[in-house]
């Protein structure tokens, strides 16, 4: 879809959208397009339930009098608790709301706001953002789409004052947009199609942008101790693998230590010897979303080329159960030189992580170090499925991502790691047994990671397993695979780590 912006005239056809704060105060275009068609919007207002909350829409057919195809009414809500995310949500429900009833051209008028500080120009980028974000669908594999059922909208302008400077900001909303959608895809890809060594080669795409591309396989895997990582993979015909991923945005800073992202990339669970049940097992296709958020960021960053030096590292594999498979009750030696003893197989993803943990600390020395999974079904249990769980050993580093998730509306929630915990996955066979019991199995899942940490390096463990995929449509989002992480790390690593 292509996006503009304008000053001066409101174009005089396709659709126009106008905004209305809660208390019913009409934007100046929105009073001038009411006076214009004498008195109609006003009236259409008080003939239905529309109040101007924010997320409210109210669609109305363009008088006579006006070329426009239709007015849409979008509602703001509170003047005074207006933010810079509402507005993402407003480009990304018009977008919904426009291309399914056949518009194909939108003009939406955003005079006279303002939120968080920001003036029009960078609220104006912020709803085109929301909207390209709106946009994404998964029908790669569809090959008989109705005309009637694709979107129509093809463009969209927003009128604002200082469009150039608009146009400035969404140029690099637009590379952190890109950034998540191909997370979406990633996560959407059927296992068939996704597996670790089609997933590595997805990493080859950031080449052309800048990033050094690292794949390790299952051979100097074993060389380097890998074992945790190669055991899960043991019972798939595919072939496990690692992907570094290097972006050196600030070469010159005198901070050298790169920040390090890390993802667990099982491209599909069975559970293998511990398998799982039948019904929702298709679903564990996306439990390489935290892989597919690394990927996601490191494209963002460097599509915008941020001046950060910055690691992805992924561990990919396949957990499925055959004569070769992993068994419950095996005792493993890590990357660190710990030992592990399994009981279970469908634990695996902390496995995979611990090996890339430990390989990225040793290796790079990172200033910190965040790592991503769908780890757990306890985060579920505790959290849902709109706010991601997250595990510190720093306050510093926990408070800046709160604080970024709140910004972007990727909210994470900080969960306790403590000594009375960390016995829960004492083994008496081997350092560790990778699974705690029946309770808090999220955090003891973390305070497994969290022995892989190695000299006090600043570490938070993100469980995404409740926000990797939506069951419904959100507003900037279709149901499915939402590219949770990426607009959040992005943020994180932008507000406070760039040179």
């Amino acid at each position: 879809m292509k996006f503009s912006f304008i000053s001066g005239n409101v174009p005089t056809t396709a659709a126009l959208v106008v905004t209305v704060y809660e208390d019913g105060e009409l934007s100046p275009t929105a009073g001038a397009m009411d006076k214009a068609c004498g008195g109609k919007i006003l009236r259409a207002m008080e003939n239905s339930r529309f109040k101007g909350k924010s997320g409210e829409l109210l669609d109305i057919l363009a008088p006579a009098n006006l070329d426009n195809s239709r007015i849409l009414l979008a509602g703001l809500g509170k003047k005074s608790a207006l933010k810079v995310v509402d507005l993402e949500n407003l480009g990304g429900r018009v977008y919904k709301e426009l291309s399914g009833k056949g518009e194909t051209e939108v003009c939406i008028a955003i005079d006279g706001l303002s939120a968080e500080g920001k003036d029009e120009a960078v609220l104006a980028a912020h709803v085109s953002h929301g909207a390209l974000l709106r946009s994404y669908r998964f029908d790669t594999y569809k090959t008989n789409i109705k005309p009637e059922s694709m979107p129509s909208l093809k463009a969209m302008t927003v009128h604002c004052a200082s469009p150039e400077n608009a146009q400035t900001t969404f140029e690099k909303l637009e590379k952190v947009a890109q950034g998540v959608l191909f997370t979406r895809q990633l996560v959407s890809e059927p296992p068939n199609r996704l597996y670790p060594e089609s997933f590595a080669e997805q990493a080859k795409e950031l080449e052309a942008m800048g990033v050094k591309v690292t794949v390790l396989g299952e051979a100097e895997m074993a060389d380097l101790g890998m074992n945790a990582l190669l055991a899960v993979g043991m019972g798939s015909a595919r072939d496990s693998k690692v992907v570094i991923m290097e972006w050196n945005g600030a070469p010159e800073s005198r901070e050298q230590k790169p920040l390090a992202f890390v993802g667990k990339g099982v491209t599909f669970d069975t559970g293998g010897i511990s398998l799982k049940p039948a019904a929702g097992m298709e679903d564990m296709k996306f439990d390489m979303g935290g892989a597919g958020t690394v990927y996601g960021l490191m494209k963002a960053l460097a599509g915008r080329k941020a001046k950060v030096n910055v690691i992805g590292a992924c561990g990919l594999a396949e957990n499925m159960p055959s004569g070769n498979a992993q068994r419950p009750g095996d005792i493993v030696r890590s990357y660190s030189g710990k030992t592990i003893e399994v009981l279970n197989t469908d634990a695996e993803g902390r496995l995979v992580l611990a090996d890339v943990l430990s390989y990225v600390q040793e290796k790079y020395k990172p200033r910190l170090i965040i790592d991503l999974a769908t780890l757990t079904g306890a985060i579920l249990v505790a959290l849902g499925n709109d706010i991601a769980g997250i595990f510190s050993n720093s306050d510093d580093i926990s408070s800046k991502l709160v604080t970024a998730g709140e910004a972007v509306d990727e909210r994470v929630w900080r969960l306790p790691l403590a000594d009375c915990y960390d016995k829960l996955i004492d083994s008496e066979a081997a350092d560790m047994k990778n699974i705690g019991g029946r309770f808090a199995g999220s955090i003891t899942a973390a305070q497994f990671l969290q022995r892989f940490i190695e000299n006090g390096t600043p570490w938070v463990h993100i469980d995404i397993a409740g926000v990797a995929w939506s069951a419904k449509d959100k507003p900037i989002s279709e149901k499915g695979a939402t590219g949770f992480g990426v607009r959040l790390l992005e943020r994180f690593v932008a507000d406070n780590y760039e040179a």
